[in-house]
């Protein structure tokens, strides 16, 4: 398969790159084109990318994706997230017509979900209560437009939090470790560490497990179809500081800090993965495996900080 990537600096199309590269791994058979240095913006430059790698499979990963960013910037994300899907729309219905798109979009289009109705499935109503996630779901109808008029073979993720080896610390989980890297190379066997509100649940899978999903659903998704990628397990953000601290070996108090707290945030959240496991996907890699490998990246940044 010819797969051509939007967003492959990004970290999960690094992840890709590297799965790609590895020979002995289910991606190795793909042949990954891709431009880091292109924006999504530039149609002109989508058609000549596309035009001269002529792919089979494109998975659209590029976004702006930082939720406070968003609500700093909405005019921006939308056009990134929105205008930028768009643009690749177009520019595939002219030059890669017979190409399947992947869509990747957000669990966050969910909004508030009421305790009642978890696990999150993917009939549940869209109620969008950021720019990230309204941008998001702008982008999914899209392409799901185009697919159900049969412009294009498309499918749409939704992805729920994804963390490992890489991600920046804008997102939670990295963020937690790299504070618990820095304490524990302070050569202090506890402290205190600020964080936002612990108390919530969030739904995590390992970035690998994401992109194992990814690749199934190029392979087997159904065109005008929309998947959940996610864990169908809740965690709770203090349970998994608490976790990073004793990998560490320090005793770690956390304290919140009101700055770091979103308004209108959903207090748990767990997804329903049944349709994307109907599809043959499974999880392999347990949250307990992912805080160690998120951990030991984390400590490797601080060693380079000293």
């Amino acid at each position: 398969m010819r797969l051509y990537l939007t967003g492959s600096s990004g970290f999960v199309g690094q992840w890709i790159a590297r799965r790609v590269a590895e020979t002995a791994s289910p991606w190795g058979g793909v042949t990954l084109g891709a431009d880091p240095e292109l924006d999504i913006l530039d149609i002109e430059g989508l058609r000549s990318a596309l035009s001269q790698f002529a792919p089979d499979a494109v998975l659209h990963l590029a976004a702006q994706s930082n939720v406070p960013a968003a609500i700093a910037d909405p005019r921006h994300t939308a056009q990134v997230n929105v205008m930028g899907t768009l643009n690749l729309l177009d520019a595939m219905e002219k030059v890669a017509p017979r190409a399947r798109l992947l869509h990747v979009g957000s669990g966050d289009v969910y909004g508030i979900v009421p305790e009642a109705a978890l696990p999150i499935v993917e009939e549940a109503p869209i109620a969008p209560r950021n720019p990230y996630a309204a941008s998001k779901v702008a982008a999914e109808m899209f392409v799901l437009e185009r697919a159900r008029r049969g412009r294009l073979d498309a499918c749409c993720a939704r992805a729920f939090n994804h963390t490992g080896p890489g991600q920046s610390d804008q997102f939670v989980l990295p963020a937690l470790a790299l504070k618990v890297a820095r304490l524990a190379a302070s050569g202090a066997q506890h402290g205190e560490i600020v964080a936002g509100d612990l108390d919530v649940t969030r739904d995590f899978l390992d970035v690998r497990d994401v992109i194992d999903a990814y690749r199934i659903l190029l392979a087997r998704g159904e065109n005008g179809a929309v998947y959940n990628v996610c864990s169908g397990e809740e965690v709770q953000l203090r349970h998994a500081a608490e976790q990073l601290a004793a990998l560490a070996g320090v005793a770690a108090r956390f304290e919140r800090d009101p700055g770091l707290i979103r308004p209108a945030e959903q207090r748990r959240v767990r997804g329903s993965p049944e349709r994307l496991r109907a599809l043959g996907w499974e999880r392999a890699i347990p949250f307990a495996n992912t805080l160690r490998d998120l951990l030991a990246d984390c400590q490797a940044r601080v060693t380079m900080e000293l």
